[in-house]
């Protein structure tokens, strides 16, 4: 049966029960900001709490959402979120997480963290990425949504996935799973990212006239979102991110090559396939797909050209970094937890 039509009938059933109590650890981050802009408007949350990122955080308003939410965020007390909330959203950094997260679930809530923390299966390559993770809980699930549905469902722990896996996977997994893609071809990943992609605490590379009329390559080789990548791939991906004078968005230009006689049909044929049930993922053939498309949503809208003479095929995938990589996949997520439309607060 269509998981989307489960998804959707559950989501009609829950929507007849209360509310489910929500809180937001991390609140003042741009994904933590993002999440309360979208889930004070979620037709089944109530926010219970937003905390700042630590116990001696200084309680503070958010200008921003004023009239939307008219809440206080307040210092982070692990013992007065988990007494009041069904789910809790981790905007934390990894290690905070790493900490927190387990102190969660042993009290009996949910949890859907959007750092690193518990992302990376392989404890070998965990420990030199994320190391204050030692190993991970029971009960966890990677929320790539359109690809995880049945594991998400039934999920204790939520690990969000970042925001390059998430636009990047979203163009590739289709056709590595159609048998599509060449083996031992490389994978070329050459993504742009807005300036809130890398975070809110200020630093030299995130000033604005460092960045304003400016682009520039990061951590050639050396990015933690690579062994992510791989890990949902199965193969070596040569991923190189860049700094665009933006605010947000994601543009992730995809490059590789297929099993000899792949036609341009079977390509459209696999994301066709791929996509049939997904919401949030928008096809757009060959015409290209650009930020400005889906800025402030959470759609994932993905093009590409197949070059039938050389077996190459370019797909262009392009996300929000603060939605559809961050906070609202974390939303649809929840929604599928808890057996809500995955829609609900996104559309």
């Amino acid at each position: 049966m269509d998981t989307q039509v489960v998804n959707e009938t559950e989501g009609d059933q829950r929507g007849q029960h209360a509310p489910i109590r929500v809180a937001v650890a991390g609140a003042t981050g741009f994904a933590g900001q993002e999440l309360i802009r979208l889930l004070a408007r979620h037709p089944n949350v109530t926010i219970t709490a937003a905390t700042g990122s630590q116990s001696t955080s200084a309680p503070r308003r958010l200008p921003a959402l004023a009239r939307i939410w008219d809440g206080t965020v307040v210092p982070l007390d692990v013992a007065a979120v988990a007494a009041d909330a069904d789910a809790v959203f981790l905007g934390l950094p990894e290690a905070a997480s790493a900490e927190i997260a387990p102190v969660l679930l042993a009290a009996g809530v949910r949890v859907i963290d959007l750092s690193g923390a518990f992302r990376l299966r392989d404890d070998a390559v965990r420990s030199r990425w994320y190391p204050a993770t030692k190993s991970l809980p029971g009960g966890v699930a990677y929320g790539l949504t359109e690809f995880e549905f049945e594991a998400i469902r039934t999920a204790k722990l939520l690990s969000n996935p970042g925001c390059y896996p998430t636009a990047s996977l979203l163009g590739l997994l289709p056709l590595q799973r159609a048998g599509l893609l060449l083996p031992g071809a490389d994978i070329v990943i050459d993504a742009k990212s807005g300036i809130s992609g890398a975070g809110k605490a200020p630093s030299d590379r995130t000033h604005f006239s460092e960045n304003h009329g400016s682009v520039a390559a990061y951590n050639p080789f050396g990015h933690r979102h690579a062994p992510e990548m791989e890990q949902a791939l199965g193969r070596s991906v040569t991923f190189v991110p860049h700094l665009v004078p933006l605010d947000r968005g994601i543009l992730s230009s995809l490059y590789t090559r297929l099993v000899p006689g792949t036609t341009p049909a079977a390509v459209a044929a696999a994301f066709d396939a791929a996509y049939a049930s997904a919401p949030f993922v928008r096809l757009t053939g060959d015409a290209l797909p650009e930020i400005k498309h889906v800025a402030h949503t959470n759609f994932c809208d993905i093009g590409w050209k197949v070059d039938e003479a050389t077996g190459r095929v370019f797909v262009v995938s392009v996300i929000d970094n603060l939605v559809k990589g961050a906070a609202g996949q974390a939303i649809q997520n929840f929604n599928v937890m808890f057996g809500l439309d995955q829609k609900a607060g996104l559309l």
